[in-house]
């Protein structure tokens, strides 16, 4: 499919209808020498927010491409929450969307704006060392040690290759401050869930500081329905990360990072109990990866900045589905070397890299495989006085089994007086893997071996208009994509199951809009977000709703936040209707609504917390049973999961602090 009709028809209409309104106050903008700052804004501006995700250094109101930063308020409000994962974090984006994929591990995956989860890539510090192919990965990984979480929707092959098709989530880490601070933190919850988080930081010279993050997790198995199958699985889970920081005062710096972490989960049937045919269906997961990261810039003088990534990840999983053991191994390495620098209003940057993923499985070596990636990169941005700044890149990756691909972006960015309209389009690319949705829940004992797949091609296209005066900030963002050759599962037989490229175009088209009004101490945020995900049918008649991607979605958060005293929250989220695929109970799931609420008192270094969650008691299991009466061809033996299975659940805890100006 050409690139170009399909931006046509995405953007030039609503393009020219919405930048129409914005020609005279460009004008106006250009007559204004010096506008006039008001305090609010005077301090929003002293309170810089730097992208690393686009790898640019600009300040998030200068990136060309839309990039939603979630900063260290927002991170210290959800750990009250979650403080064993990031789920909930990325969750409450707009456009982001956390799906279940194993109702009996609880495997989650992201989606952005109605693409499949495995097209999103997660990163630390802009390196790739939570691997690949893992939706429980997500669920492993505790936000103690982060400074703020950025997050660029729609394609980014051009940035960051094959794995960014949907989008990047790069979790940035907390820099340690000038003096030594640690803080540590312990939760549990009315379902049996238990926490314990610990982070220390400090100087270690001139131009050294360190800083250790570690966590010890757990979680008792639920049955809440009484039906034999594991509503919450259990786990036990420990993580360690520590970091190295280098800066040297004159733009060189460098980080050193190390991490490993051990989990072991069960879940499936419960003890004594069977499923439908009599037998007893045990999904364990056993889960230990291994990684370590550098990222380093050296000043080029005369020139600009040099700049080295490297890492590399080993990541075990030991798995038991029923009376079918699967035990593999997936590794990635990977290196990048660039140059960047800025002549006049030019800013530009030039690198190459190289990435390697291998996955091996023990009981099913034919889904064995290992990409080899060497890529070529570049990305210039380019500025127009105050008002216009254009960005484009472009990616050439040689994929050892996908032949070479280009993934190019190009994004444009007007500032009109309190108004910015982005607008940005992209193509990428994704090397097929046996590792769709299915296979979370029933692994690869029924899935026959691969044919000759084609890679998925994905082009994206977007608008985004924002508004913001004074304590009052608002976004409207349009967005389309089509995905050519997606992979879908179908069934060849009783028992057997095969992965196909679809006969025909994937479409995802929707808006996003966002308000937030500050006043004061307090905060009311809110959101829409309206998403129509179409695809093939796999049985080969016309077209489908995509499964589970509800059209409407909403939010509304209120918080009061005191610096040194606490906060007081509430919030609630609504979740439309979902079109079902293969669930014997109904073709349509319900709407719903969660309801939350959160309360923290600080006391000097400490601080008591109370977090409630779906207050409703909302459980998918409330009006269907989650087991199959027999089990499918792709040998799940329940329903997708479409809303909470884990219904009410309250935590509390405290938060000790020592040292950095708390």
């Amino acid at each position: 499919m050409s690139l170009f009709p399909f931006l046509r028809s995405s953007l030039l209409a609503a393009g020219l209808t919405a930048l129409a309104p914005f020609a005279a106050a460009e004008a106006r903008a250009q007559d204004v020498a010096n506008p006039e700052v008001t305090g609010e804004e005077a301090e929003e501006e002293e309170e810089e927010i730097l992208v690393q995700a686009t790898r640019s250094g600009r300040r998030v109101e200068d990136e060309a491409i839309r990039v939603d930063v979630i900063g260290r308020e927002e991170i210290e409000e959800k750990m009250l929450m979650t403080p064993g994962n990031v789920s909930m974090l990325v969750a409450e984006t707009p456009g982001v969307r956390v799906q279940v994929t194993s109702p009996g591990l609880g495997a989650s995956n992201v989606r952005m704006q109605g693409m499949s989860g495995r097209y999103t890539q997660l990163l630390s510090d802009g390196l790739p060392i939570y691997g690949g192919n893992s939706s429980i990965g997500l669920l492993q990984i505790p936000p103690t040690d982060l400074g703020q979480v950025e997050v660029i929707k729609g394609a980014a092959s051009a940035l960051y290759g094959p794995s960014a098709l949907a989008g990047v989530i790069n979790l940035v880490s907390r820099r340690p401050r000038a003096d030594p601070e640690a803080e540590m933190m312990l939760n549990a919850t009315t379902r049996g869930g238990q926490d314990a988080t610990a982070y220390a930081a400090t100087p270690l010279g001139d131009d050294w500081s360190a800083s250790v993050t570690g966590g010890f997790h757990r979680q008792s198995r639920k049955d809440l329905d009484g039906d034999g199958w594991t509503d919450m699985a259990r786990y036990e889970r420990w993580t360690v990360r520590p970091r190295l920081f280098w800066d040297r005062g004159d733009g060189a710096n460098a980080l050193v990072t190390l991490g490993v972490m051990d989990e072991r989960r069960r879940g499936g049937t419960m003890p004594d109990a069977t499923v439908p045919d009599g037998t007893a269906f045990p999904l364990d997961q056993n889960s230990r990866r291994v990684d370590g990261g550098i990222v380093a810039e050296l000043p080029v003088e005369g020139v600009g900045k040099l700049q080295f990534r490297a890492s590399g990840t080993s990541q075990k999983h030991d798995h038991l589905y029923g009376a079918s053991r699967e035990d593999n191994r997936h590794d990635t390495l990977f290196a990048e070397l660039s140059l960047g620098g800025r002549a006049g209003d030019t800013s530009w940057l030039a690198g190459a890299a190289v990435q390697r993923d291998r996955y091996r499985n023990a009981a099913f070596e034919v889904f064995d495989y290992r990409y080899t990636v060497p890529a070529l990169f570049v990305q210039a941005e380019q500025e127009f006085g105050d008002l216009f700044v254009l960005a484009g890149s472009a990616r050439l990756d040689d994929h050892s089994d996908f032949g070479t691909r280009l993934s190019p972006r190009l994004s444009l960015l007007v500032r009109p007086d309190r108004w910015t309209v982005r607008a940005s389009v992209g193509r990428g690319f994704y090397a097929p893997t046996p590792f769709v949705d299915a296979i979370d829940e029933a692994g690869l004992s029924r899935l026959d071996p691969p044919g000759a797949l084609k890679a998925e091609v994905a082009d994206t296209a977007s608008l985004d208009i924002g508004y913001s005066n004074g304590p009052f900030e608002a976004n409207l963002t349009l967005f389309g994509s089509n995905v050519d050759h997606g992979l879908q599962l179908r069934e060849v037989a009783a028992d057997r199951v095969r992965i196909v490229n679809a006969d025909g175009t994937t479409r995802a088209r929707g808006a996003e809009l966002t308000a937030r009004y500050r006043w004061n101490d307090f905060v009311v945020r809110g959101s829409y977000v309206y998403v129509d995900a179409s695809e093939p049918d796999p049985s080969g008649s016309g077209r489908r709703a995509t499964p589970r991607t509800p059209k409407h979605t909403g939010g509304l958060v209120a918080m009061w936040e005191k610096h040194g005293r606490g906060r007081i929250g509430i919030e609630a989220y609504c979740t439309g209707r979902q079109s079902l695929d293969g669930n014997p109970y109904r073709t349509e799931s319900r709407r719903y609504v969660e309801l939350g609420a959160l309360g923290e008192m600080t006391f000097g270094k400490v601080s008591l917390f109370v977090n409630l969650e779906n207050i409703l008691d909302v459980r998918q299991t409330r009006h269907d049973p989650i087991v199959l009466p027999a089990r499918a061809p792709d040998g799940r033996w329940t329903v997708d999961a479409w809303g909470p299975t884990d219904g009410f659940v309250a935590n509390a805890g405290f938060r000790l602090r020592f040292g950095g100006g708390h």
